[in-house]
């Protein structure tokens, strides 16, 4: 395993990997921002917690580090992750220790497989990966190389994530499916008010009942670029969505955003008052109800990229201010 080592910093931006842990850890300006975990418990690497910069933390706990009044639905929902729930038949969205061992050997897993850089500075932070996408019979169909990009301010934090899927021997559909891409899992304060029980269903087809929770504190809204807002947004085309709500004592934003570069641009929104944030391109028959399809694919040593950043700004939300900054995260990304 190549890395750059620990950089501790007085200020800006500190990388350090822990690979005996089994972790990254990101701190700015001293204090932690978020770290990037594979515990043998996830079937996925992830981001994981999340802070503002306040310190707020803005990623729901369950199941790594459960915290009082949150949901307990969808296990496999950790921090911030990627993958999909249709890679040539198999689903890499869904898998997780809540799982039977039958239903789990069904499942894709994303090996993490190299630190290949670590990198702290005064301005951003960078950590480069590689991952192995495996399916059920221990073949890697997918080798992941992904480039982490971190920054802060006074009143911001942001990650980009650009991520290069290559299939490693076989031609790799990804059919049509809503579970993906890009996928935020937020903390009980950014979900919408709920009053009733709900039932959950996965890709599988397994319910998950989830009891009316306390609504005290519970406040987010969505907003996407086309003006939608609330629960109008799931299933829309956007090239941003932004979750703004207030946490604790703080006034937060979870900006995500897409870029013109991205296979399925613009991208479709898998966003879900429960907490679910995500941004999928992919599953384009889904959310338009058939009127279209992608069915992309990759053929034998064909890669694709795709560059997102998420945002989180300490302030109330505002359109004007996300469009500034979807401009300036294209613009640092020419196609």
């Amino acid at each position: 395993m190549a890395t750059s080592g620990s950089f501790a910093l007085a200020e800006g931006v500190e990388v350090t990997p822990r690979p005996e842990e089994r972790r990254v850890d990101v701190r700015i300006d001293g204090q932690p921002f978020t770290a990037y975990v594979w515990p043998e418990r996830l079937a996925k690497p992830v981001l994981f917690p999340i802070r503002s910069a306040g310190g707020t933390l803005v990623t729901r706990g369950f199941p790594l580090d459960p915290r009082p009044g949150e949901r307990v639905d969808h296990p496999h929902h950790v921090g911030l992750w990627f993958n999909y729930g249709d890679v040539n038949g198999v689903d890499f969205w869904n898998n997780s220790e809540a799982l039977s061992p039958e239903d789990a050997a069904k499942m894709g897993t994303i090996h993490h497989r190299d630190i290949r850089h670590a990198e702290g500075g005064g301005t951003r932070g960078t950590l480069e990966i590689a991952a192995d996408w495996v399916m059920p019979d221990g073949s890697t169909v997918i080798r992941e190389s992904t480039r982490f990009v971190f920054r802060g301010t006074d009143g911001s934090r942001s990650i980009d994530r650009i991520t290069t899927l290559q299939a490693a021997g076989e031609r790799v559909l990804f059919a049509d499916n809503k579970e993906g891409l890009l996928g935020l899992r937020v903390t009980r304060a950014l979900e919408a008010p709920s009053d009733t029980p709900e039932v959950f269903t996965d890709a599988s087809g397994k319910p998950t009942t989830v009891a009316a929770l306390d609504n005290e504190g519970v406040n987010g809204v969505y907003h996407s670029s086309e003006g939608l807002e609330g629960g109008a947004v799931w299933g829309t085309r956007g090239r941003w969505v932004a979750l703004s709500g207030r946490v604790e004592d703080e006034d937060v934003v979870l900006l995500i955003l897409d870029h013109p570069a991205n296979p399925g641009y613009p991208t479709y929104w898998h966003a879900r008052g429960y907490g679910l944030f995500a941004a999928n391109p992919l599953g384009q028959k889904v959310f338009s109800e058939g009127r279209e399809e992608l069915g992309f694919a990759l053929e034998p040593a064909q890669s694709t990229v795709f560059r997102h950043r998420l945002l989180i700004l300490s302030d109330p939300f505002s359109a004007e201010r996300a469009e500034a900054a979807w401009k300036a995260f294209v613009a640092e990304y020419p196609e």
